[in-house]
């Protein structure tokens, strides 16, 4: 320790303190001041580095978003395809840079719209498709040769692409203009989400012939989208997201190598999706620590030559469970300040949460807003003009290096488990309930703190006021599935062969 900081230390004193945890969200201890001494042994050329060069902690770009800015893509989806095409063309003129589509939960679960199972839930947290004519509907009159698709789906998602390659041919688009995300990351769905279809091994045998099929067929699909937003949804902390995701890509990465493939060939078809939660500068360390951790597995441990294999690229949502039904325009802060998050950390792409979504999907205003905001940040705070203006803090450098031991202590749990195999320690936890249950521990812990009020949720469990006037809410008619049912089983009738 210097002399110098000895001497501030002596003259701060703890008595001088607020009653409060310095911790972050995740429940890692602060210190008051971070100083030289806290990187002892950090070379910034070997842990750093430049923009666009490994480690790519600063970026996976040169310029960033100097050269580009990151892709505004907001969430959406509800109701009818018609409906939902609708609510597309009004996000372009808003200035959306890409699609990002949200499916009800019987396509989710791979269910027809007439399924006895999917009653009441149609088109109810997405749109509902059940045909090719419902794809080409929902993309009527948007060029998909123009623009980057996200479909967020993941058990019946090769159906699904196979419908989304289907309607591009329909519009005279080549399958290898074609570019986005199919999110087809199954391993999450168990670690958190919980919408599959059948076993994990079958499921993954079918995501290894997409990662094949889309390496020769739409060279620049990304085939799956490796989903930590989902396992922190569910409750993991920032750093249990950040390994469980990172587990869950090397997984992926052996399955397509034990298929035979070069992984210098399919491993740039890989993409990743994050949460950017309230703790402004534990995420901010997340996502960097999470670019160096790929970079260096992808090179060592895989053998990954080309550059392009090691840089993490991601797409990033606010976060969900950090909004309240409690005071909902204080959600449009929130929203700001992890959408903040998000680009300091380097996102390519980002969706921002609207004020109303713990209430419904958000209606076409609070979307816009949730828009204004990423335009906002783009265009009048100056934050994209520098690239990684973070990097060489003291406190965040700091905070990378603790959430990359953190992850990798995780690593080589999931590595004992499958006896040397990431995908296989993954399967094995998934079977022993051991992310479940390590994510519920995370969960109950801070639920704790917030019912012991060692943690502030504004206008929840401090600065409560008694309940205002009511929020204007998307409403899903009642008839819209009986209209969605009937539309589908008036266009499967004719296909189906006359019993004898």
């Amino acid at each position: 320790m210097t002399g110098e900081k000895r001497g501030w230390e002596r003259t701060y004193g703890t008595s001088d303190e607020r009653d409060a945890d310095f911790e972050t969200l995740s429940g890692e201890p602060l210190q008051p001041l971070f100083t030289e001494e806290d990187l002892a042994g950090f070379d910034p050329e070997r842990d750093l580095g430049e923009p666009g060069r490994y480690p790519f902690v600063r970026g996976v770009y040169p310029s960033m978003y100097r050269g580009r800015l990151w892709t505004m893509r907001q969430f959406a989806g509800y109701g009818t395809p018609a409906e939902t095409n609708a609510r597309y063309k009004f996000l372009l003129a808003q200035g959306q840079g890409g699609l990002s589509v949200a499916f009800d939960m019987p396509t989710l679960m791979g269910r027809d719209s007439d399924d006895e199972r999917s009653e009441g839930e149609v088109g109810r947290c997405g749109v509902a498709t059940d045909s090719l004519a419902d794809f080409e509907q929902l993309f009527e009159g948007i060029p998909l040769g123009d623009i980057t698709t996200s479909m967020t789906i993941s058990g019946p998602a090769v159906v699904i692409f196979a419908f989304f390659l289907a309607a591009a041919e329909e519009q005279g688009v080549p399958w290898d203009r074609l570019d986005g995300t199919l999110q087809t990351d199954i391993l999450k769905e168990y670690i958190a989400q919980k919408e599959w279809i059948f076993p994990p091994r079958p499921h993954l045998r079918l995501i290894g012939d997409l990662i094949e099929f889309c390496a020769e067929q739409v060279p620049q699909w990304h085939p799956i989208s490796v989903s930590g937003y989902h396992i922190r949804e569910a409750g993991a902390n920032a750093w249990q997201e950040l390994a469980y995701t990172l587990a869950d890509g090397f997984a992926y990465v052996e399955l397509g190598t034990a298929r035979g493939l070069d992984v210098d060939r399919f491993a740039q078809g890989l993409s990743f999706f994050f949460n950017a939660h309230i703790d402004f500068f534990e995420e901010i360390a997340k996502y960097r620590a999470a670019r160096r951790i790929w970079a260096r597995w992808m090179r060592e441990r895989y053998g990954a030559k080309d550059e392009a294999s090691m840089r993490l690229r991601f797409h990033t949502q606010t976060a969900g469970v950090s909004l309240t039904a409690q005071q909902p325009m204080n959600n449009v802060v929130r929203t700001a300040i992890e959408a903040m998050a998000a680009v300091l950390g380097g996102t390519q792409s980002l969706h921002t949460n609207a004020l109303d979504e713990v209430l419904a999907l958000p209606t076409e205003e609070a979307a816009k807003l949730a828009l204004r905001t990423q335009q906002i940040i783009a265009y009048e705070t100056g934050v994209p003009n520098a690239i990684d203006p973070l990097g060489g803090s003291y406190f965040v450098e700091s905070l990378t290096n603790r959430m990359e031991e953190l992850a990798e202590e995780e690593f080589a749990r999931i590595d004992r488990m499958g006896s040397g195999s990431m995908l296989e320690g993954i399967l094995a936890g998934i079977d022993r309930g051991y992310f479940q249950q390590e994510i519920a521990e995370s969960a109950y812990r801070e639920q704790q703190r917030y019912e012991k009020g060692r943690l502030v949720k504004v206008g929840v469990n401090e600065f409560v006021e008694a309940d205002g006037g009511p929020v204007q809410v998307l409403e899903i008619p009642p008839g819209l599935e009986a209209e969605q049912v009937g539309r589908w089983t008036g266009w499967r009738r004719p296909r189906r062969p006359t019993r004898t």
